[in-house]
């Protein structure tokens, strides 16, 4: 591994992580045993329960440090029996813990608003407000406290097993590549994405071609999975009364029907924008229109190169620097300086990238697999705005770090913007090193604004089916393509399209939060509205951004982005603004292209 982890443990499984874990363990079941003989919270019982929501605090703290700390290890190294060994223990643990919170369930269900308001005044809480509130929500849909225990515990070997199952088969599979001159390589899956981002289209359709053949070979396995973690969740929201399962998607993400409405109202009223951005991508790859292999596809421009590791961190820690010093700061120091990235290649390694923190050490470590590749910089870019975002919020409580991932989002695509508007406005860079930049830039907009709204259509109509029954794998792959053109109109090309991207796509098989497609697109065009803020004035913009990111555990966004902010989200004008910005690299990017650069 390519990164330090010696800052949570100093040897994995010595003596001092297996006193961490025996203490955790060991005060999760006491706390729980506590809380389950203390009555509903009451006036009388008020001060006991506040002692056990600051004992559970400190629980939070110490779950999250060793949480992270197997997740970098399994991510890495996911061939490792006993990394997997912890992974599937700390499951467990994790079930534990939830059982705890079915007793704070409990206790809130049944109290009145005074009652509650007061609990909420107790100066000991002062900042876990949002996290009670939340709390007061979900208890109200709770089972009873046996049914809400007897699921967590069949959740550690029903629905967070098939995640797993899905994990390792993944992260184990390989392909094989025909590379254009011949040579035939047997590559592990994670490193078909860079392939399908390759300038050549050889490449990028034999890394399709092959990929799919691959995801092919556990179809059966991919759909099993997937039935069976919605299966679950719908049975569940029976059993709580949830009348919509966009219900939990919406409580997960902190937002309200209204404001998802709002954005996809502006979105599909705009789609010819993303559109024009591929169109213009297809033109300049002499095609009519573009298989899903051509979307990620660069342009053919001069200046293409392989771009070191080196050279990577050097660009995005000089742009950082000229665009918004304090985040040029924190990557130099922390997550370069500090070693927080595992970056290279590897056999072994999961697929994706993802930024991990540690409420304990209150630092983070970023995963990704490095293969060169401008778009491989955007990713570092795009986590190391995570672990800024994280660092932004380490002298917060816990219970006011639990941010819904909408937020989140916003912070890493900020750092892209910051990455990419810093490239483009240094003097030294070259006019087709910024055509390519652009083309990335507005590449993205079109992944954010119609590969992403793909999966949310194709999940939203998949769960409708899946309250009937299962699905085959024949009606997923109908599914999904059927879906590709809907969104993406006449751009894609007939018979282009990705029938595998259900099986393929890891975010649909996260069994920890629902809908792990639209916050992308939420984060995104939010941070995009909120860079146009920051580029007419940095000094007066700053401020209100970092206390933005400071109280992202505190309130619903659309309080929390009207307060901070001064904008109102339910509005489709909102969104709609930040869509049309993308109009503007796209007409830089045109006439780079048309003065021959």
């Amino acid at each position: 591994m390519s990164w330090d982890l010696a800052s949570y443990f100093p040897e994995f499984n010595g003596s001092e992580m297996r006193r961490f874990k025996q203490g955790l363990a060991s005060d999760i079941a006491s706390l729980q045993a506590k809380a389950a003989a203390l009555p509903p919270l009451a006036t009388e019982s008020s001060a006991s329960w506040e002692r056990v929501l600051l004992r559970s605090e400190d629980i939070l703290q110490r779950m999250s440090h060793l949480g992270s700390y197997i997740s970098c290890l399994a991510s890495s190294d996911a061939r490792n029996e006993s990394y997997l060994k912890e992974e599937a223990e700390l499951v467990g643990m994790r079930a534990e813990l939830s059982k705890l919170r079915v007793e704070f369930l409990r206790a809130i269900k049944e109290a009145g608003d005074e009652t509650f308001t007061a609990f909420m005044a107790r100066p000991a809480l002062d900042g876990a407000q949002n996290y009670l509130n939340r709390m007061r929500q979900e208890a109200r849909r709770a089972m009873t406290p046996e049914n809400e225990i007897l699921a967590t515990d069949l959740g550690v070997d029903g629905i967070q097993a098939w995640g797993r199952l899905y994990d390792t088969v993944s992260s184990k599979l390989e392909f094989d590549m025909l590379f254009p001159d011949g040579k035939r390589h047997r590559l592990p899956v994670s490193q078909r994405r860079s392939l399908l981002e390759d300038p050549d289209r050889r490449v990028r359709k034999a890394a399709f071609e092959g990929g799919n053949a691959a995801w092919e070979s556990i179809e059966d396995m991919a759909a099993a999975a997937l039935n069976a973690i919605a299966g679950t969740r719908l049975t569940l929201n029976r059993y709580r009364q949830v009348d919509h399962f966009l219900e939990i998607a919406l409580f997960q993400a902190s937002i309200t029907r209204k404001t998802l409405d709002a954005m996809f109202e502006a979105l599909f009223s705009k789609l010819e924008v993303p559109r024009k951005i591929l169109r213009l991508k297809a033109k300049l790859l002499a095609r009519p229109s573009l298989a899903w292999f051509d979307v990620g596809a660069p342009l053919e421009l001069p200046g293409q190169e392989k771009l070191s590791w080196e050279r990577a961190t050097s660009l995005v820690g000089k742009s950082f620097e000229r665009a918004y010093p304090a985040l040029g700061k924190f990557f130099e120091q922390q997550v370069i300086g500090k070693n927080w990235v595992d970056w290279e290649p590897r056999t072994g390694k999961r697929p994706g990238g993802f930024c991990t923190s540690s409420m304990l050490t209150k630092e983070s470590r970023i995963f990704m697999t490095y293969n060169q590749s401008l778009g491989d910089v955007l990713t570092l870019a795009h986590e190391s705005g995570h672990a800024y975002h994280a660092a932004m919020m380490r002298d917060m409580r816990p219970y006011g770090r639990g941010y819904p991932m909408t937020l989140a989002e916003t912070a890493s695509t900020f750092g892209e913007q910051v990455l990419m508007n810093g490239i483009l406005d240094d003097p030294a860079i070259s006019q087709a090193q910024k055509a390519l930049i652009l083309d990335i830039e507005t590449g993205h907009g079109a992944v954010y604004l119609l590969d992403i709204p793909v999966r949310y259509e194709f999940e939203k109509a998949f769960y409708e089916e899946r309250a009937v029954g299962p699905l085959s794998v024949s009606r997923l792959k109908e599914l999904m393509v059927d879906t590709q053109r809907k969104i993406f109109g006449d751009v894609l090309e007939v018979g282009g399209e990705d029938p595998y991207f259900w099986a393929s796509k890891l975010h649909f098989y996260i069994t920890g939060i629902t809908f792990y497609n639209f916050p992308y697109t939420f984060g995104y065009l939010l941070s995009r509205a909120l860079y146009r803020m920051f580029k007419k004035d940095p000094s007066e913009f700053l401020p209100k951004y970092e206390e933005f990111l400071r109280l992202a555990g505190t309130e619903p966004a659309e309080k929390l982005v009207q307060h901070t902010i001064g904008r109102d989200i339910e509005q489709p004008q909102f969104w709609a603004e930040a869509i049309d910005s993308l109009e503007e690299p796209l007409a830089r990017l045109e006439m780079l292209v048309a003065e021959g650069l």
